[in-house]
């Protein structure tokens, strides 16, 4: 098996569902990977699998040294806190080491942060799915330099990598991405719904608009989904909601006025917090419709 990632030592803070999957693909390209995450059984997990662990931020910034650092993080305060807080990676980090944030941040923030720190931002797409199959799509923001440094990392992870331009620039693409994925949820659980209701079998209904011009991914994955009513969470609501609040606060900020932006915030708002269904997988706003 080929390790393009031999002699590397790459820290890696954040084990979630994506971060886990990501973690693994850069130990198996032969990367001497160290990890932190706040609770301990996903970094055991991850030392069963051969890689170190490290016991604070501190210490695996200083473990990488000039090397790089990913964090695959939901919030972006956590983020803020994790790298710049009272025993965040800060108080170890090597003036060369790099971050690549793969998570979805504020844009603000993220260009913020890169004036302290060498950064790349480089969010996903793709889900869990993608995690686990090394499939992810990858939007990066940063200097050319380092970008550069950070593609060995995003070729181990991901496949379709793009680099969009300066710092923020991937985490402006993502939310885009996540402005179209959050109103074509809404869409299809709509469109599911209504068929439904008419006395149609949705099942069918959504065979026959995979072969024309609403064929998407999310009425593929995500309809098959409602159609079974299977809403185990892969990509919960709750971040699918943070997610459009990050877009809402980017548009307001550069001047698009979007009604249905505006409308699919109140509908993410309300399956959250007044259905109290965040925890639920996001194709679950279908449940909106019931």
């Amino acid at each position: 098996m080929s390790k393009p990632l031999a002699g590397h030592k790459i820290g890696f803070v954040g084990l979630g569902n994506m971060g886990r999957a990501n973690a693994r693909h850069l130990h198996e390209a032969g990367a001497d990977v160290v990890v932190w995450n706040r609770s301990p059984a996903p970094a055991e997990a991850a030392v069963a699998l051969g890689m170190r662990r490290a016991a604070s931020l501190p210490e695996l910034a200083r473990e990488v040294g000039p090397g790089i650092i990913c964090i695959n993080l939901t919030m972006t305060d956590v983020v803020e806190q994790v790298v710049f807080g009272p025993g965040g990676l800060i108080e170890g980090l090597h003036p060369d080491a790099l971050i690549i944030d793969f998570g979805t941040t504020g844009v603000p923030e993220t260009k913020k942060f890169a004036e302290r720190v060498n950064w790349v931002d480089s969010p996903v797409s793709g889900g869990q799915v993608g995690a686990e199959a090394g499939t992810l799509t990858i939007m990066a923001g940063g200097s050319e330099a380092n970008f550069q440094r950070a593609l060995p990392i995003f070729q181990a992870v991901g496949k379709n990598i793009t680099h969009l331009g300066p710092v923020g620039s991937g985490q402006v693409t993502k939310l885009a991405n996540q402005l179209i994925v959050a109103q074509t949820i809404d869409a299809v659980a709509q469109a599911l719904r209504l068929a439904e209701l008419s006395g149609v079998d949705p099942a069918l209904v959504r065979k026959a608009l995979l072969g024309g011009f609403a064929e998407s991914r999310i009425l593929d994955l995500h309809g098959d989904r409602m159609v079974r009513r299977d809403f185990a969470p892969g990509g919960r609501a709750t971040l699918q909601l943070k997610d459009v609040r990050l877009m809402s606060q980017l548009a307001d900020s550069v001047g698009l006025d979007s009604p249905t932006l505006k409308n699919s915030l109140a509908q993410w708002e309300k399956f959250v917090h007044e259905k109290h269904l965040g925890d639920l997988d996001h194709s679950g706003l279908f449940r909106l419709y019931e």
